[in-house]
């Protein structure tokens, strides 16, 4: 496993080679530390994350963010709105379907881990949730740049795209790095605005809880999110950064190809199994509205 990883993390590796692999491995059995590569490929998405803080300068970061804010804000409240409605046509269950719907709004499973604490949710409802926003982040991962290329989408509108309707940062990062420079800038940019949504999002589904008795828990706070801004803070300081650039870019673009692989070795047979027909399907239809209505956003702004 420890030669899979170095190899899923090489230069000469790529973020869905990285991914495959990982998953390959999970899917045959041959793991090991599970619960170590889980909280390991957490800790290192966050820690690439900052470090792309100091390729973008405060005034660049705040333009970024306030051009895509209603942008964002439309997409969260859609989705959640969307989400929810599905959850109960298709009977999914109060719980799985808050779950699954936090995920695709914001940030995967990020949000699913934020969520599932503040609301008490069980281990059970959180491994279905998880393991149907995975597969289908793992099938963003490979289909977006494709659909991006034959459209004809600029590095700006992928990366405004994919920050939305792909799930997990590092997936988010491995497409958008895939199709160019300011893809992956723009990308991060938007991603983590939506991040910051997590914390109000996990008070709201903490007080509207379905059992307020098995509640309590408080959910993580991002802290990646103000350490990213204090980076960007350095860059904005020391501008002379930029001669840099390239090798921060290098080097999270490795790590995130390593979170990558990591993850993939957490899609098992037993994760498989346990994500039902009908969590599939609400995860299904909401992505597939989220990436659509986004994408004829983005198209229409130009």
């Amino acid at each position: 496993m420890v030669i899979a990883l170095l190899a899923a993390a090489s230069p000469y590796s790529r973020a869905d080679i990285a991914l495959v692999l990982g998953i390959a491995l999970g899917i045959l059995g041959i793991t090991a530390w599970t619960k170590q590569c889980k909280t390991v490929s957490k800790w290192l998405i966050q820690a690439c994350v900052v470090l792309l803080g100091f390729r973008l300068d405060l005034s660049d970061l705040a333009k970024s963010a306030g051009s895509g804010v209603a942008l964002a804000i439309g997409t969260i409240v859609g989705a959640i709105i969307i989400g929810l409605l599905l959850g109960k046509l298709l009977r999914t269950g109060r719980e799985i379907s808050t779950l699954i719907t936090s995920g695709t709004a914001i940030c995967g499973g990020s949000a699913i881990v934020a969520i599932g604490a503040a609301i008490g949710a069980s281990s059970s409802s959180m491994a279905v949730a998880t393991g149907a926003i995975f597969i289908l982040n793992a099938i963003g991962l490979w289909t977006l740049p494709a659909i991006g290329h034959a459209i004809g989408l600029t590095d700006i509108q992928f990366g405004q795209w994919a920050g939305i309707a792909l799930h997990d940062i590092a997936s988010v990062a491995g497409a958008s790095n895939a199709y160019g420079a300011e893809a992956y800038e723009t990308a991060t940019v938007v991603k983590l605005t939506r991040v910051i949504w997590i914390t109000p999002l996990a008070l709201l589904a903490g007080k509207f809880c379905i059992d307020a008795s098995r509640a309590g828990t408080k959910s993580p706070f991002p802290w990646f999110i103000p350490c990213f801004l204090a980076a960007s803070g350095v860059r904005t300081l020391f501008p002379q950064l930029e001669e840099q650039e390239a090798n921060i870019r290098f080097i999270s673009g490795i790590g995130f190809q390593a979170a990558l692989f990591l993850i993939g070795t957490g899609l098992t047979r037993s994760a498989l199994q346990a994500v039902g027909i009908r969590a599939i399907a609400q995860a299904t239809i909401l992505w597939i509205i989220v990436a659509s209505a986004s994408l004829y956003a983005i198209w229409l702004i130009g």
